[in-house]
Parts: structure tokens; sequence; C-alpha cells
């Protein structure tokens, strides 16, 4: 007799087998077609998480329709681990993601950032990327729209703007540096520019530096990985209450199967 978690099981994995090649495809082209150390770093996770993700289809599926229930078995533990897995990603991300956020300035349309305010775990794998990093944020090009605009922006309305999280870290210096405005990246000393901030020693007016090596723009990361990571949280949350239903289904093929084993065993 035909089991319905069984089939049901088998067409669940034929969709992740199916969802596992664009995905493996997806890293085959960004390992040939990558120009940068940011899309080469991309490639390999990719490629690993389509071939487990096939893998783990191909399992369950033979599992399922098959009854294989060895197969079923190690289908089911390793659902069990990623469920697990996920459960603890989730907590964590929440965690680490709960401190800090951009502080508004009165007359300014964009926020200022600053590192200390940000989880000590996401600082301390920041900085100790940050060579790495800063590279991927200028090839990323984030500061070329200020760029672009020169010296033909108005100070009031370049205050005015809405810039990122990336942008106002990364491509001017900060507020309290006090620096006259001559254009979104060019930026002079005053008498009333302050030296407290270390990041208004490490400002430059040149576009390959500006403040790529400031905390500010560290921080503007910070903040940009936390909007993700909570985006990232959230799915997760859907893809658990998925999994478990899978799981579900696949431990009642997984009883099916040890109930026809037994059939067999014992006419």
């Amino acid at each position: 007799m035909v089991r319905v978690s069984n089939n049901l099981l088998g067409i669940l994995n034929i969709i992740t087998f199916l969802i596992s090649i664009p995905i493996i495809g997806g890293g085959i082209w960004l390992s040939r077609q990558a120009n940068t150390e940011c899309e080469r770093f991309l490639d390999k996770p990719v490629i690993a998480l389509g071939v487990f993700i096939m893998l783990l289809s191909l399992a369950g599926l033979v599992g399922a329709c098959c009854r294989v229930t060895w197969l079923l078995w190690i289908y089911l533990f390793v659902m069990f681990l990623l469920i697990l897995l996920l459960f603890c990603f989730t907590i964590f991300a929440f965690v680490v993601t709960n401190k800090g956020a951009g502080e508004a300035i009165s007359g300014k349309g964009y926020k200022e950032y600053r590192l200390g305010d940000y989880s000590n775990w996401l600082q301390r794998r920041v900085n100790r990327n940050w060579r790495r990093i800063r590279s991927c944020i200028e090839d990323s090009k984030v500061c070329k729209s200020l760029i672009d605009e020169g010296s033909g922006t108005p100070v009031q309305s370049f205050y005015n703007q809405h810039l990122s999280a990336l942008q106002s870290g990364c491509c001017k210096p900060s507020d309290d540096c006090k620096f006259e405005y001559v254009s979104p990246t060019n930026w002079t000393r005053s008498a009333t520019s302050s030296s407290t901030n270390p990041d208004c020693n490490n400002w430059s007016n040149e576009a390959n530096i500006l403040c790529y090596n400031c905390q500010s723009c560290k921080a503007g990361l910070i903040d940009n990985i936390k909007s993700d990571w909570k985006k990232v949280a959230i799915l997760n949350i859907i893809f658990i209450v998925f999994l478990i239903i899978v799981y579900t289904v696949g431990c009642c093929a997984f009883r099916n199967n040890r109930a026809d084993d037994s059939w067999k065993r014992y006419p």
C-alpha cells in the first residue's frame, strides 16, 4: 500500500533538489566571474550549501521512495542537527544585534555611528578582518555617488541627505570633528576642529582613503550587518517551521519503513 507520508516526503525532497541546482550553478558562475576578493570569498560557501542541500534531498528522496530505512535514518538525524543549528544561530543573531543604533544628529538627515555602541563580538570580528572588509567596501564603490557630486552640492543640501550607514561612516568625517564643508568628500580643518576623536586624524580627502580606516566606518558596516542579520533571523524562523514540518513527515515515513521491514521479516 502506498504511504502518503513517503510520497509527500519524496515530493518535498524533489523540490529542494531542484532548488539546489541553481544554488550550485550560481556558486560556479560566481567563482568564474569574480573580480574582487569579496566575490571570491562567497563562491565556495554557496557551492558547499548547494551540494549539501542536493545530497540531503537525495538521501530523503531515496530513503522515502525506495524504502531504504537506514538512509532515511541518516536523513532525519542530519535534519535534526540542521534544525538545532538554525535555532541556535537565530537566537545568537538576535542577541548580538540587539545592541547599538545610529545616533540622530540635529539638523542632519543622516545618522552618526560609533563602534563602541555595538556588540563586542561583532566589533572583534570586524576588527580582525578589517583589511579584507575594507577592500570589499572600496570595490563596492559605496562613496562613488558622493564623489561624483563633487562641489556642486550645497552644504545644506548635503546635510539634508539620507545617507546609508556605510556612506555616513566611511565617506565623510564624523560630525564632532567640526570640519568645514567643501564638497561631500572634501573637508578642511578649522580652528574649532576636534582632535579627541581618533577618526578626525584618520580622515583624508583622497578618494581611495576618505574614512575607510575610521572607527565610524566599521560601525556603519556593523549597523548594516545588524540589519541584515535581523532579516536573516526572521527568515530562519520561517525556514525552521518548514523544516520541522518536513522532519515530522520524515518521521512518519521512517515509521512506515520500519513497519514494512517488520512485515517483510515476519510474514
